[in-house]
């Protein structure tokens, strides 16, 4: 059945779709800080709780050969579908880091239709193995597309400066009236991103709406403002930090989400 021969009420929320809402968050692979216990059932009830649109996830497993013998409730699918669930039908994952056990990487969870995506990687040969998911979103009514890119740089400033201009490039390379979400874990604890992404017309929310980017890591005693969402063409509202129970002991690093309004 065509869109135009559906009932009128299902057309006419198909035209509604004009806000919604994201979530980013580092999953620590699914378990608590300092890996003292597997979390990702809890954590994917939390995520559930938020509601949100589309998610943004970085440190998620494909697979891992030998977890699912030393943890009883270790999914049979990869972490990212695990989570996803029933509520994100649409999901697309980058591999960044191979190992002999298994894989890991960014993911994106979405409400809607993700029509195309790739994994650029920006790692620096012989450091950690890095990448950026850029997914494009298609919304339901009339509207453009959507950019999502879910974003985890490296440890050392230097890599993150040329992880930066290899995220400016892309962008370049994008429409200049594109709607674009960028988040994730920058790492960045110099708060060096905002200046270098700025001539890319990037905005970070918290930054906007707060004055500094959102303290985000350690989960617990946040003091680092590590992770970002950067939004451009779009507007953004209600910047949250996730920090109180049960994030707090879900991962090390706090969930940020916001309300995006084409």
């Amino acid at each position: 059945m065509n869109i135009a021969e559906q009932p009128q009420e299902l057309t006419a929320n198909l035209d509604r779709v004009r806000r919604f809402t994201v979530l980013t968050i580092n999953t620590h692979k699914g378990f608590t800080p300092l890996n003292r216990r597997f979390i990702l059932p809890e954590l994917r009830e939390a995520v559930r709780s938020v509601s949100a649109d589309v998610v943004f996830l970085q440190e998620v497993h494909g697979a891992h050969e030998h977890h699912p013998q030393r943890y009883s409730n270790w999914p049979t699918m990869p972490q990212y579908e695990f989570l996803a669930d029933t509520l994100w039908p649409q999901f697309a994952y980058g591999r960044n880091a191979v190992y002999p056990a298994g894989d890991h990487g960014n993911a994106l969870l979405s409400k809607f239709q993700i029509i195309r995506h790739d994994n650029l990687d920006v790692s620096i040969s012989g450091h950690e193995n890095r990448g950026l998911l850029h997914c494009v979103l298609r919304l339901p009514g009339e509207g453009p597309e959507v950019h999502a890119i879910c974003v985890h740089l490296g440890l050392h400033e230097g890599h993150r400066r040329d992880q930066l201009e290899l995220l400016s490039q892309r962008l370049a390379e994008l429409p200049h009236d594109a709607p674009v979400i960028v988040a994730g874990d920058f790492n960045d604890w110099r708060q060096r991103a905002d200046a270098l992404l700025e001539p890319s017309g990037l905005r970070e929310v918290f930054a906007e709406h707060l004055g500094k980017p959102a303290r985000t890591f350690p989960a617990r005693w946040p003091a680092l403002r590590l992770d970002r969402i950067y939004v451009r063409n779009l507007k953004a509202s209600r910047p949250t930090v996730l920090a109180a129970r049960p994030w707090s002991h879900l991962s090390d690093h706090a969930p940020l989400s916001v309300e995006i309004e084409l």
